[in-house]
This record gives structure tokens, sequence and C-alpha cells, in this order.
């Protein structure tokens, strides 16, 4: 058991992270663009089965251990286990701030969480990162009964399911799908950059990119939206 002594500089230390200075990054809009395409050139490799990040590296993760975690990217995925971001994306360990949720969605915690990233950590770029056969998303879609606090997680991608029908009023079954995944893309970005102060005032200032992208679970291949 650790004694005050021990304990009080880790304390310190947390809440120094937590007041430091850095009000966004001083990151330009052209680094965005370059985290963008290291993530677009890494889902290559990733497609390619040819990585070029270690899986075990026990250099950098002293390194990020001793100097801190210096993102290129925030991303906002799904827990779904078969969309790992860091492997998706072929990044070395420290390179991405990942938030998962089930339907990535942008409840008060992930929000935060991401104004972390951007604001703290100085991450020029957000990614909201949904996939396709996405299970909170077709919950929503068949008004699937739940649960436990499922039905509240549901309610947050509702509204993208509306959104979907209403814009394509045929589409059924895996179209509807495939439809509500991408507008739920859509929605969780409209939802994080109208109810954060933070990331609207580093949007405004040019200090940062939000994208949305689907990644394919059969391909493995990330699709970037418009």
């Amino acid at each position: 058991m650790k004694n005050r002594s021990q304990t009080t500089p880790c304390i310190i230390a947390l809440l120094l992270s937590l007041t430091a200075a850095p009000v966004f990054s001083a990151e330009s809009p052209s680094d965005a663009e370059v985290s963008l395409k290291k993530l677009k050139d890494g889902n290559m490799r990733y497609l390619s089965g040819v990585s070029n990040v270690p899986r075990v590296d026990v250099e950098r993760r002293e390194l990020t251990a001793t100097r801190g975690q210096h993102p290129i990217a925030t991303v906002l995925g799904c827990s779904d286990a078969r969309v790992p971001p860091e492997i998706v994306f072929d990044q070395k360990f420290g390179n991405l701030f990942v938030i998962r949720v089930a339907g990535n969605v942008t409840g008060s915690s992930e929000i935060a969480s991401a104004e972390y990233g951007v604001h703290y950590l100085g991450a020029p770029l957000v990614v909201v990162l949904g996939h396709s056969a996405c299970g909170a998303v077709k919950a929503a879609v068949d008004k699937t009964p739940l649960d436990g606090k499922l039905p509240r997680l549901v309610q947050l991608i509702t509204p993208a399911v509306d959104a979907a029908k209403k814009a394509h009023p045929g589409l059924a079954g895996a179209e509807l799908m495939e439809a509500a995944v991408e507008e739920n893309v859509r929605h969780q970005i409209r939802e994080l950059t109208t109810k954060s102060d933070v990331l609207k005032k580093a949007l405004a200032s040019k200090k940062l990119m939000v994208v949305g992208a689907v990644r394919d679970l059969k391909s493995g291949r990330v699709r970037f939206l418009p």
C-alpha cells in the first residue's frame, strides 16, 4: 500500500496535466490534412496486410510514458470488437486518442473526451468512425426491445435513423442499414460540433478538422465521407 508521500506527487502531476496551458493545438489546418493522410495511408497498408507499425514497441512505450501523449487524431468509434482504430489505421502506439462506445454516439462523456483530445492533447483532427452492420444502429432501425440502459443509448441514434428513412423513403433491409450507419456518423458529428463550445471554438479558429468515416467489416476498407 502506498503512503501519502508516494501518492501526493501523482496527484500533483494529474492536476498539472488538467490545468496546463494548451488551449487547442498550435497545429495549422495543414497538420489536420497530414493526419488525415496518415490515417488513409495506414488503412491502405492494413488492407494490403503489410504493416510498418510494430505491435510491441518497448522503446515507444517508454517514450510515451515519460514524455506524454501527442496523438495525431482523436477517433470516436464503436465499441465493436472488429473495429480497433489503431489496427484499422495501422498507427503507432500513442498516435490515436480513442473514444469507443456502442454506436459511436455522442453523450456527455464522449463529447468531454473529444474536448480533452483537442483542447489538452492538441489533436488537430477528429474522426467519427462508424461501421457496417452496426448492432446499435440495427437496434434503432428495427426498434428492438432492449434491457437495462441500452434504450437510452439507442435514443441517441434514432434521429439519424429517422433522417435516413426520410431521405430514402423506399429503402429497406441492408440498404436502409447502410444509409442509417452513414447518417448516424453525420448526426454524431453535428452533435459534437454543436454541443461543444470547445470544439466550435477550435473549428472557428481553424485549429481543427472533423471528418466522418465508415469501415466495411468484410473488406476492412475505411470510406471517408464527403
